[in-house]
């Protein structure tokens, strides 16, 4: 089935496809415009109607952008299977946003998480901070993100295409822009919908081929073995194995790093993941959202990728760079038409993680700084306007950030960096009464000093030293958070009082609680903490049990599966006892 196919080998059929592709992308789009449009929450937060089913996959199809295959399968090249714990750690923390921080948010009922802070926090600091956060979330962080998928699409259309790739680029940028501008958020999850049915059917298509072609599971793991330990590529022994091999310390502990510190900062939430929480019906539809995204993210997507991402070491060993890896067995491996369709697919994975940012982004620029401190009574059609211009604000720093990106995996690592000081004390907010503004802010602006300064001090200046200046960084911002907090005065008892009277957290509340004991606030009970242990669990043996049978380990795959159908059906009998928000 190998084709041959060369750079730029797309022919009339596949042209076709993608064309296609892109006016249906388009046009699902656009025909939401009416219902998007009435105000910002229908513009923002598709006016909290997203059913948990859609508002999952629209957060998985958000995540699965055309970066994302070509960064993991150089992850797998360079550090063999382990280093993938970088992102699977993430589960951990997705599960506990689930039982326990997502019921907060969707409370809430806000446009941004910015917003948030003006109702933990009171006064000119709160303001203050609000207007910081929604400035780094909108410019800085969402502007990496948009680069680093810029950066992979662009890589794709070099290896693929075979044209010029910033006009490439600048036109896919364009389109996305039709329905994010003219649909706000409805256009993005609908999309969304389309986009991720048609990037799974693709990647599965692509991982089926190669695994044929390589002689079926067991022999694709002998012939990656065999041909691993060359220059830039993870040794023999590590290539598939689930845990560091051999007696290598910094291996370990960085696996260590992973999986008992790195998700703290996903447990909150956050960012565009917060957004479709916003948007979902109650507490428990947003609860159920993140079980889907958790399980889709984790199991559904990940092998396809890292099936070629193995194949890829054995059938181009001494490619120069790893993140062409992916792209390369497309064009190597797909005949035409198949071929077409994987396009389309990264295409379509490309224009939904960008329309995404380009609506989240602007929901900061808008809600947290234009509306918030220049035009606070503009009506909602000078806001719906003000939102469009946002969104076409973001797509110019989508383009300058992705112009000065060279690597999508050390962007991974620099975005994780930038906000790992205000990890912990960002979930204080919610569990803490005494953490103020004043704390916030200080954790935030001394996590992203730390962050760029580490990065130019020798000896902590390349991707292997990413866990220690992110523990530096965590460190360093919690401590000045903390400290900060317990010298400035707390939060004054009205607004502590509405906050908690909205939101009713869980934690630690002390003299809010005792002024609010007509309040019923849910408590951690034992049914979150088992479904939180039952959702880790049931991903990683369904993530092990899968691997191991495409990998030719049948007996430990199956055994694997077991685990994971043993799991889920303790967890589905947990979600039909625990109620989301009355514990």
């Amino acid at each position: 089935m190998t084709t041959g196919l060369t750079t730029g080998a797309l022919d009339g059929l596949d042209l076709a496809i993608i064309g296609v592709t892109l006016l249906v992308t388009a046009g699902v789009g656009v025909a939401m415009s009416k219902r998007g449009t009435g105000s910002l929450a229908d513009y923002f937060v598709a006016g909290r109607r997203l059913p948990w089913w859609l508002a999952g996959t629209s957060i998985v199809a958000t995540s699965f952008a055309a970066d994302t295959p070509l960064a993991i399968a150089r992850i797998v090249r360079t550090r063999g299977l382990s280093g993938n714990w970088y992102w699977w750690s993430g589960a951990i923390g997705f599960a506990a946003c689930m039982f326990f921080f997502a019921p907060l948010w969707q409370r809430a009922r806000l446009l941004t998480d910015a917003e948030v802070l003006e109702l933990r926090y009171a006064g000119r600091p709160a303001a203050a901070l609000r207007g910081l956060q929604g400035s780094y979330r909108a410019l800085l962080a969402n502007g990496v993100t948009m680069g680093w998928v810029l950066l992979g699409m662009r890589k794709i259309v070099d290896a693929v295409f075979g044209w010029p790739p910033t006009w490439t680029l600048v036109a896919l940028v364009a389109l996305a822009l039709v329905y994010t501008w003219t649909a706000g958020l409805w256009g993005v999850v609908m999309t969304d919908l389309l986009q991720f049915s048609l990037a799974m059917l693709g990647s599965v298509a692509l991982a089926v081929i190669v695994l044929i072609e390589m002689g079926g599971p067991a022999a694709l793991a002998a012939k990656a073995t065999a041909a691993a330990g060359g220059p830039g590529l993870a040794a023999p022994e590590q290539l598939l194995a689930w845990l560091p091999a051999g007696t290598d310390d910094v291996a370990l502990a960085t696996f260590g790093f992973y999986v008992m510190v790195q998700w703290w900062g996903g447990a909150e939430g956050g960012g565009f993941l917060v957004q479709r929480l916003f948007a979902t019906r109650d507490e428990r539809h947003a609860a159920l959202a993140l079980l889907w995204f958790t399980v889709a993210h984790f199991v559904l997507r990940t092998w396809p990728w890292l099936v070629v991402g193995i194949a890829s070491v054995a059938v181009l060993p001494t490619l120069a760079d790893p993140e062409l890896a992916y792209p390369t067995m497309m064009v190597r491996y797909l005949p035409h038409g198949l071929l077409g369709l994987m396009v389309a697919s990264l295409l379509a994975a490309f224009l939904s993680t960008v329309s995404t940012h380009l609506n989240w982004g602007a929901s900061y620029l808008v809600s947290d700084l234009w509306r918030r401190f220049l035009r606070p009574k503009a009506s909602e059609v000078e806001a719906v306007a003000a939102a469009r211009g946002a969104v076409v604000l973001m797509a110019i720093v989508a383009g300058v950030a992705a112009w000065q990106m060279e690597s999508i995996l050390s962007a991974w690592f620099y975005l994780a960096e930038l906000g790992a000081g205000a990890a912990l004390v960002g979930l204080s907010r919610w569990v803490w009464w005494r953490m103020n503004a004043w704390g916030e802010a200080a954790a935030l602006v001394t996590s992203l000093v730390a962050a760029n300064l580490l990065r130019i001090m020798p000896g902590l200046d390349g991707d292997a030293a990413y866990p220690l200046r992110f523990f530096v960084v965590l460190a360093l911002g919690t401590a000045a958070g903390v400290a900060v907090a317990l010298m400035t005065p707390p939060t004054p008892p009205t607004t502590l009082d509405v906050f908690y009277r909205r939101v009713r957290p869980w934690g630690m509340w002390g003299p809010v609680a005792v002024r609010n004991q007509d309040i019923a606030v849910p408590r951690i009970g034992a049914l979150a903490v088992a479904g939180w242990g039952l959702t880790v669990v049931a991903v990683y043996a369904a993530l092990y049990g899968v691997g191991e049978l495409l990998l030719g380990r049948t007996l430990l795959g199956l055994l694997g599966c077991s685990a994971a159908f043993a799991a889920s059906a303790a967890l589905t009998a947990v979600l039909r006892r625990h109620q989301f928000g009355v514990h």
